[in-house]
């Protein structure tokens, strides 16, 4: 019998390799994704083209307006996405995201009987997002011990953050040994309709980056 994992996809080249892991684990793979009122629309098409390609079991798209609060420039388009490297916490946070998503990746491990989340959070190569630190997914997962009849029941839903520790190139090198196709994802933050990168944002420079150190060629399409 698989042990059955959600795990958590934006159609990025992190979430992709952490869908491509728990599979090597001997994970059934459940993806889920989420509708926000983001900029870069293209995710969702990425996404769910990744799981279907990576044979994941189901995919589900969960619609929230993260909209209504505002707050980040991947949700408000009167804030411009930042071209330049800025300091301190950048304007594409999002202010609860990882939260809100990994709350509602809980019910459904319940519903679905998933021994595990997965999520593609990173701590070194990153944004510098509160939200992807150890201690957050420490934290998060006291929570969900508590929060949970699997967790009062003594079968707590073990969170999985298998990047938080790895730079870019690392992640990219584990994935690429994994078979991942990184045609299929798009990180950028303004990505256009058909997935096509500006190659300016910070998610851009990272993914840039990380292919070069890596020693893979990057796939990326630009605009």
């Amino acid at each position: 019998m698989f042990k059955k994992a959600v795990v958590l996809v934006s159609g990025g080249l992190d979430s992709t390799t952490v869908l491509a892991m728990a599979q090597s684990q001997g994970y059934e793979c459940h993806t889920l994704c989420f509708d926000y009122g983001q900029r870069h629309r293209a995710e969702l098409k990425a996404a769910k083209n990744a799981s279907a390609v990576m044979g994941a079991v189901q995919h589900k798209v969960i619609s929230l307006d993260l909209r209504a609060i505002g707050g980040s420039a991947l949700t408000d388009d009167d804030i411009s996405v930042p071209e330049q490297e800025t300091m301190g916490i950048p304007v594409t946070y999002v202010p609860a995201r990882n939260t809100v998503f990994l709350s509602i990746a809980l019910g459904w491990a319940e519903v679905i009987e998933a021994e595990s989340i997965f999520i593609g959070v990173n701590a070194v190569d990153y944004s510098g997002y509160p939200d992807c630190r150890p201690a957050y997914i420490e934290a998060f997962q006291a929570m969900a011990e508590l929060a949970t009849k699997a967790g009062v029941e003594g079968k707590p839903i073990v969170i999985k953050s298998p990047l938080i520790q790895l730079s870019k190139a690392d992640i990219i090198a584990e994935g690429h040994a994994l078979g991942v196709d990184y045609a299929l994802t798009v990180s950028c933050y303004q990505a256009d309709e058909d997935g096509r990168a500006c190659g300016k944002c910070d998610s851009c420079r990272l993914r840039r980056k990380g292919f070069e150190e890596a020693g893979v060629p990057d796939p990326t399409r630009y605009s």
